[in-house]
């Protein structure tokens, strides 16, 4: 092998790890996409004073974070930004979900 491959970086570690559930990780890959070209079509509706573009723009944002909260929600996990203010609230918050998938016998 000509060039090794490379140790993924910490922040990706770290998302893979706190989105292990597979449906979980299916919602968030449908629902990151809406959620950035929401926020992209910002500039476009305000310089077209487009009315129907401000609901498309939010009907995509508000959805695609739904998803990714519900993926939170299965996953078992509060997603980042909850996380961000709880702690700033010093309340207790759930970063990485125990994994439910483990039996254990008793």
């Amino acid at each position: 092998m000509l060039c090794p491959p490379h140790e993924p970086s910490p922040l990706v570690t770290n998302w893979l790890e706190r989105h292990r559930d597979p449906i979980s990780f299916v919602l968030h890959m449908i629902g990151i996409p809406p959620t950035i070209v929401g926020v992209l079509m910002i500039p476009v509706y305000v310089y077209m004073m487009s009315f129907q573009l401000f609901l498309l723009a939010l009907a995509l944002f508000v959805g695609g974070y739904l998803l990714q909260f519900l993926g939170h929600a299965v996953d078992g996990n509060d997603p980042g930004e909850i996380i961000m203010l709880k702690r700033k609230l010093g309340l207790s918050y759930v970063e990485i979900a125990p994994d439910r998938r483990r039996v254990t016998q008793g």
